[in-house]
C-alpha cells in the first residue's frame, strides 16, 4: 500500500463494510446508511497513521484492468513490539471467493511473523474459517446499545482529563493487559478522542472517549476502575450509544450496561492469538 491508494481504499472499505452490516441488519434495527463524508476524511487520516508507523503491514489487492475498480481489498495490519494486531481487513462484496482475501492475509500474517495478536472479526463464514485456520481462537463479543437513563448515572469521583505524561503509565498498563503498549497509538488518539484517566487508589485505568461520548478504548488494573470509567464515558454520552467488544471476560461492562438501561445483543468476535483475552478491556476496532 502506498499513500496514493488511501482514497481508494477507502470507498472499497466504505462498500464493504456498508455490505456487510446490511446482510448483518437484525429486525427492527434502522436500515445501515453509507458512510458520511466526515467518517470518510477520517478514515483515510487514520489508515496514514498506520501507513507512515509501519507500512510493511498495509497491503492492498488492486485491479489495473481497463475500467477496472481499483483497490478491491485491504488488509491493514501493525506490530507494536511483540504484539500485532489487524486494524482493518476486507475485499469488495463483487470480488470474493476468488481467493483475494486469503492472500492480502497471507501478507499481513507475514508481517507479524509469529506474534501474538488481536483484532475484532465479524461473522462473516470465510473469514472466520480463515482466521480459525490461522491459528486465532474466536471470542463472542458483545455489544450494548440504547439511551442512558440519566436517573442511573453515579457520582464519580477519582477521574480527571488525560495529560501527555500519563502516557508512560499507559503503555505499562497495556503491557500487563495485551502484552505490547499502544506505543504512537496514544499521540494519535490523544489528537483525535478524549482521554479520562484514573489513578485512585494505586488501581490506574483509562479511556478514550469520542465525539459522540462512546467509550472508544478502556484499560484498567481492576474492574471497579474500568466501571468508573465507563459510566463517565455513558455520561458524556448524548442519545443513543453503543459500548461494544465486550468478551465474556469483560462481565463487569455488562454489568454498567445493563445498571444504565441500554440493551444487550452479539457481535462478532474477538479473535486472538498466544494470548488470553484482555480484561479489565475494551478493545477499539481500529487500534485494538
Amino acid at each position: 500500500m502506498c499513500s496514493d491508494d488511501l482514497p481508494s481504499a477507502e470507498r472499497a472499505s466504505a462498500t464493504t463494510f456498508l455490505e456487510a452490516d446490511r446482510r448483518g441488519r437484525r429486525v427492527g434495527e434502522p436500515e445501515p446508511r453509507p458512510r458520511p463524508a466526515a467518517a470518510s476524511r477520517q478514515w483515510i487520516d487514520r489508515m496514514r497513521h498506520f501507513l507512515t508507523e509501519d507500512p510493511g503491514g498495509c497491503w492492498v489487492a488492486v485491479d489495473e484492468s481497463e475500467g477496472g475498480d481499483g483497490v478491491i481489498g485491504f488488509a491493514i495490519s501493525q506490530n507494536r513490539g511483540p504484539f500485532w494486531f489487524l486494524a482493518t481487513y476486507g475485499v469488495l462484496p463483487g470480488h470474493q471467493a476468488k481467493g483475494i482475501g486469503r492472500r492480502l492475509m497471507d501478507a499481513a500474517l507475514a508481517h507479524a511473523d509469529g506474534r501474538q495478536g488481536m483484532f475484532s472479526s465479524t461473522v462473516h463464514p470465510g473469514a472466520t474459517r480463515r482466521y480459525r485456520l490461522a491459528g486465532f481462537s474466536l471470542h463472542p463479543q458483545m455489544r450494548m446499545v440504547g439511551t442512558v437513563d440519566r436517573a442511573t448515572l453515579p457520582a464519580v469521583t477519582g477521574v480527571r482529563e488525560g495529560r501527555d505524561d500519563d502516557i508512560d503509565w499507559m503503555n505499562h498498563l497495556d503491557r500487563r493487559l495485551r502484552g505490547a503498549g499502544h506505543g504512537p497509538d496514544h499521540a494519535y488518539m490523544r489528537g483525535t478522542l478524549r482521554l479520562v484517566v484514573s489513578r485512585a487508589y494505586g488501581r490506574p485505568g483509562y479511556v478514550y472517549i469520542d465525539d459522540q461520548g462512546r467509550a472508544a478504548l478502556l484499560a484498567a488494573a481492576q474492574p471497579a476502575t474500568a466501571q468508573d470509567l465507563l459510566w463517565e464515558a455513558l455520561a458524556a454520552s448524548g442519545g443513543d450509544t453503543l459500548v461494544n467488544c465486550i468478551t465474556p471476560a469483560n462481565e463487569w461492562a455488562v454489568d454498567v450496561g445493563l445498571a444504565a438501561r441500554l440493551d444487550i445483543g452479539q457481535e462478532g468476535y474477538l479473535a486472538l492469538r498466544a494470548m488470553p483475552p484482555p480484561a479489565p478491556y475494551l478493545a477499539s476496532g481500529h487500534f485494538l
